[in-house]
């Protein structure tokens, strides 16, 4: 049986993909959820790690944090203008097709 990808939903990314998520199953968990606005960018790869989620950000912050070889269980990266419906799209798309393995250290633009 394969790991599912949960998902990890920074403060940049909208409530209303969330609740998309949520109503097709997804499990997501939400930095506000958390409580965890204030917490640096390595706090939040770290916590998800932690918790085999994957991040998913439109902060291209987490970008250069990958970049500079610091470890992540994932992270699924969409551009500030991407709509909602893309969003969701995309993300159910990542979540049926990848694991949370396959996510491992690895970074998916949408």
């Amino acid at each position: 049986m394969t790991d599912r990808i949960k998902f990890y939903l920074d403060e940049h990314v909208a409530k209303s993909v969330t609740e998309g998520l949520r109503r097709r199953g997804v499990d997501v968990v939400t930095v506000q959820e958390l409580g965890l606005q204030a917490a640096e960018d390595q706090q939040h790869l770290q916590r998800a790690a932690q918790e085999g989620r994957v991040v998913v950000t439109q902060d291209t912050d987490f970008l250069r944090l990958h970049a500079a070889g610091v470890s992540h269980g994932g992270i699924v990266y969409a551009p500030q203008q991407t709509a909602v419906p893309h969003m969701l799209r995309a993300l159910m798309l990542v979540h049926d097709v990848l694991t949370a393995e396959d996510m491992v250290q690895h970074v998916e633009f949408l």
